[in-house]
């Protein structure tokens, strides 16, 4: 009696790991992963992009390395701009952060 006890047992996690299987991959087919560089690309000038250097993403939050402090006040200044941008592409970056940084 309890070896099938325990073969229903296994039919059951096999069949919920099935499902979650199933769940996570509807949710990557939902939301793609992104290329965040590419991402940046997209959203800001040539002249900007060799001024700055990807530094983390975290929690929703994109940080880049700004190599001067007069483009870190111009980025800053850009930052809700730069967001709508991005927001035309994806949800998952909700802020921003620039540094001032080594970006070479």
């Amino acid at each position: 009696m309890s070896y099938q006890c325990g073969l229903v047992d296994m039919e059951v996690i096999r069949d919920t790991i099935a499902q979650v299987m199933r769940g996570l991959e509807d949710k990557m087919q939902q939301n793609p992963q992104i290329d965040l560089w590419d991402l940046i690309k997209k959203i800001l000038t040539k002249k900007e992009l060799r001024h700055i250097k990807f530094r983390y993403f975290k929690k929703g939050v994109l940080g880049l390395d700004v190599d001067s402090s007069t483009w870190l006040y111009y980025l800053n200044a850009q930052r809700d701009d730069l967001l709508t941008r991005i927001g035309k592409y994806t949800d998952v970056i909700q802020d921003i952060r620039f540094y001032l940084g080594a970006t070479k």
